[in-house]
């Protein structure tokens, strides 16, 4: 895997509770519940959230530490869309992000966007336990709780509810960068937020506990995980940021619990990428308490074979950030040889044979895989081809990733690269474009392509498909525009 570059994040509400003894009540299990968000529909129809949501997560990519990682990211999409295809009222595409961030927390926001704090893999213990948080962010996002706040707030204060929604989410994925943009646009607006978001964490726990079952994961996961933030809010110096962030009545975990006891008892393991991108996100992507550690990898090489691979794979990881590329090597070459088409060891070799200056090896090994189209082993072989100076084979390449993966700054990111290498300077300024746009930098994306389009050969077709894109860009910023804040 190439060097990932900084990107960023998005947000809107999963959180917390506090332990309390409640008698249970009697539920329901099998009911679905009714569609509440269409009471939304006054105030937002679903193309304007699926606009809102494009809006601000190019505008987090500008300021949030995004995780651009394809190994990564490929993951936890592949988990959250087989969550997806077992929820209801799906109305918009779903896209999950993770974000560099070492304080316990998830969100959902306009658009089907999720986003996961990195050290999530830090807290749950199995694949159920991060399904179930994605299971409830999906079920905020599928009963449109963040239209229907905004409905309500909008009855007062429309514009301020608008200009501060950024804000709100920048804090939520960036605190120091959010709190800052915070001051002076909110007032009473952000606790009436919050309010409104307490009524519906139980709903989206409901909700969430059906999809997490009808997914093929144990519904015990949900309170098991509820219960680790009541330990950890009850015993630790401070409670998580997740539990701060949106305070719940003391009924949720009882009324979490009680559901999921009626629901039929699974055994579930977690699958071999769960423990894989565990080791991953902690050994490349932590800092403090939340890194890998000694302590996980020893207690997994006493676990099931899943758990013992993936504590070897963390060592190579662990030997990989400190750079001393023949230990990783010394690990991975013998996992590699018994299963020479895995993504994980392809990707991790990719880096290992690049850091001792060996792309040729990383080139003949990717070319050879029986997966080499899969996008993350498409991105490597043309990163390779890059530190191997053969750029237009990495144009070749990316030419065609880039068109079948328009939101990905890798992609772009690359192209911009090879072309700019092969002197083909209006093809990297085109490149460039998109990842600026893609980050929200629109004005800096139409200069650029006012740039290349200046320097084209008059009536080209290469001009008409500069000038095209631009006015495409135009008016993507005056739908924009309304979104901006004041």
């Amino acid at each position: 895997m190439f060097k990932p570059l900084k990107t960023q994040i998005i947000a809107s509400a999963l959180a917390a509770l506090v332990m309390n003894t409640v008698m249970p009540v009697k539920a329901d299990v099998t009911d679905n519940l009714p569609d509440m968000g269409t009471t939304a529909g006054g105030t937002l129809s679903i193309d304007q959230e699926r606009q809102m949501g494009d809006f601000y997560v190019r505008q987090l990519r500008a300021s949030a530490p995004l995780i651009n990682d394809p190994l990564l990211n490929a993951y936890i999409n592949n988990l959250g869309q087989r969550l997806v295809s077992h929820a209801w009222s799906v109305r918009t595409p779903f896209h999950f992000f993770l974000v560099r961030n070492d304080e316990l927390n998830a969100f959902a926001f306009f658009g089907g966007n999720v986003v996961l704090h990195s050290s999530l893999f830090r807290y749950v213990d199995n694949e159920s336990q991060l399904a179930a948080v994605m299971a409830h962010e999906i079920s905020h996002v599928t009963q449109r709780h963040l239209a229907r706040a905004m409905e309500e707030q909008q009855r007062s204060a429309p514009l301020t509810w608008v200009g501060a929604l950024g804000s709100i989410l920048l804090a939520m994925a960036n605190p120091q960068a959010g709190m800052a943009a915070l001051t002076g646009t909110l007032a009473g607006t952000q606790q009436g937020i919050i309010s409104f978001t307490q009524q519906n964490e139980q709903e989206a726990d409901r909700i969430g506990l059906q999809v997490l079952q009808r997914s093929g994961f144990d519904p015990q996961a949900m309170p098991h995980f509820l219960q680790k933030l009541a330990d950890q809010s009850r015993y630790g110096q401070k409670p998580p940021e997740m539990l701060l962030t949106h305070p719940l009545p003391d009924s949720r975990l009882s009324d979490a619990r009680n559901r999921a006891n009626q629901m039929k008892p699974v055994v579930i393991q977690s699958s071999q990428g769960f423990y894989m991108a565990k080791a991953r996100a902690l050994g490349m992507y932590a800092s403090g308490k939340n890194q890998l550690s000694d302590d996980l990898l020893h207690s997994w090489l006493q676990g099931n074979r899943r758990e013992k691979t993936a504590a070897q794979y963390g060592r190579a990881v662990l030997f990989l950030q400190a750079k001393s590329f023949a230990d990783a090597r010394r690990i991975i070459d013998p996992m590699l040889a018994s299963d020479p088409d895995n993504l994980w060891y392809l990707d991790i070799m990719t880096d290992i044979d690049i850091g001792l200056k060996k792309p040729q090896d990383a080139i003949r090994r990717l070319l050879a895989a029986k997966n080499i189209s899969d996008p993350v082993l498409q991105l490597n072989l043309a990163n390779a081809y890059l530190e191997a100076n053969q750029p237009a084979d990495a144009t070749r390449i990316l030419n065609r990733y880039t068109w079948d993966h328009k939101d990905d700054a890798n992609g772009w990111d690359l192209l911009a690269q090879a072309n700019a290498a092969q002197g083909l300077s209006n093809e990297a300024l085109a490149a460039r474009a998109e990842s600026l746009a893609l980050s929200g930098e629109l004005d800096q994306a139409i200069r650029a392509l006012s740039s290349a389009s200046s320097k084209s050969r008059l009536g080209s077709l290469e001009q008409a498909r500069y000038d095209a894109r631009i006015d495409q860009l135009r008016r993507l910023q005056q739908v924009f525009q309304k979104y901006q804040r004041s």
